[in-house]
């Protein structure tokens, strides 16, 4: 994709798509989305691996689904059904205020550790934008929160904060389980991640929340462009369903069908490589849908702290010796090769 194709940063805002009743602008028509929706074969939904985490073969059961499909779909979780809906509610309230009490809080272009509205990252990546906005929670809120609802803000960052904690927690579980399929042992993970630094920093968790607002012409717009996302594990929560695909090898684009009550994991770019490439980073996208509802989803990015060294674990599967794939990769390190790389991060540090 040449240079000029590509949005300036200054023009990387959301749209006001409470402004738009009967025509898509010519920033957000993508030239090419039926061809790419006509690929899709509609008629074959996918339901992903439903795995219940207190089952006590968990642990097995989410190895697998990392290797045949790099997604799966959770119950027994643990996570409050009412902090779910709370959340739910919170994401509504703050999609629902108009623009530009929004965009009090835009973040700055290219910012990775601050909490605000804006657009997802991946916009910069392509020529026309995605009928999508976002709002990234790192940490507390409060400041946003305080432009937002200058006198009603606390719910939202209590809300906010707690589901972050929750999240947290569910990330450190899903991940312990993964690392104990792989064999990996405590011992062993220190020295896979390593850091060059003795007082490694936080880990770099976020919380997006997701809105797709009502659309004129849905066959012509992207909702999310197809990408792989650079956690460690993302946790996904979807208010009804919001178009959602993966890119299944031999199949195509297919549409997914979670089951309602569920979260959504899927595997990111920096379990792909400490799983040697066993475990993969799924491609995926959303279209956005015919109907005229607006959609929700909140997503967890679960990752390491910036520091840390990924390196890939060899263990073999049988008696023949297993190589690395990826070269180790400090994880500050491979956000900036990703963007570098207009988001195609892992060639990048393939051996």
């Amino acid at each position: 994709m040449a240079d000029q194709e590509i949005p300036p940063p200054s023009q990387l805002v959301p749209l006001n798509f409470a402004s738009v009743q009967t025509h898509v602008p010519e920033s957000h028509l993508w030239p090419n989305v039926k061809e790419l929706s006509a690929a899709v074969k509609l008629d074959k939904r996918v339901s992903l691996p439903l795995i219940d985490l207190v089952n006590d073969d968990a642990s097995e059961l989410l190895g697998r689904a990392c290797e045949e499909w790099g997604m799966f779909q959770l119950i027994n979780h643990g996570v409050s059904q009412t902090l779910i809906e709370e959340a739910e509610e919170e994401t509504r309230r703050l999609f629902t205020l108009p623009a530009a009490q929004k965009m009090k809080t835009l973040r700055s272009p290219g910012s990775l550790t601050a909490t605000g509205y804006g657009m997802a990252g991946i916009s910069k990546y392509h020529p026309k934008l995605m009928w999508h906005e976002g709002f990234t929670i790192i940490g507390s809120p409060i400041n946003e929160a305080k432009k937002l609802w200058p006198n009603d803000y606390k719910r939202f960052c209590d809300v906010m904060e707690e589901y972050q904690r929750q999240m947290k927690g569910l990330g450190e579980r899903i991940i312990r389980l993964i690392l104990k399929f792989l064999g990996i042992s405590e011992e062993e993970m220190m020295k896979l991640l390593t850091s060059t630094d003795e007082s490694i920093g936080k880990p770099y968790m976020a919380l997006r929340l997701n809105s797709y607002p009502p659309c004129p012409d849905p066959g012509q717009v992207m909702g999310l462009a197809a990408h792989t996302d650079t956690s460690l594990c993302t946790i996904l929560h979807q208010v009804r369903s919001n178009g959602l695909q993966i890119f299944k090898d031999g199949t195509g684009w297919v549409p997914l069908s979670p089951m309602s009550g569920t979260l959504v994991v899927n595997v990111g770019d920096l379990l792909h490589i400490l799983s040697n490439g066993r475990f993969t980073s799924i491609l995926h996208r959303v279209m956005i849908q015919e109907n005229k509802e607006h959609r929700f989803s909140l997503a967890y990015f679960y990752d390491p702290p910036g520091d840390i060294y990924i390196s890939p674990y060899c263990k073999p599967l049988s008696d023949t010796p297993q190589f690395p794939l990826y070269r180790s990769v400090n994880v500050k390190e491979y956000f900036a090769i990703k963007a570098k790389k207009m988001g195609s991060g892992l060639p990048a540090i393939k051996i």
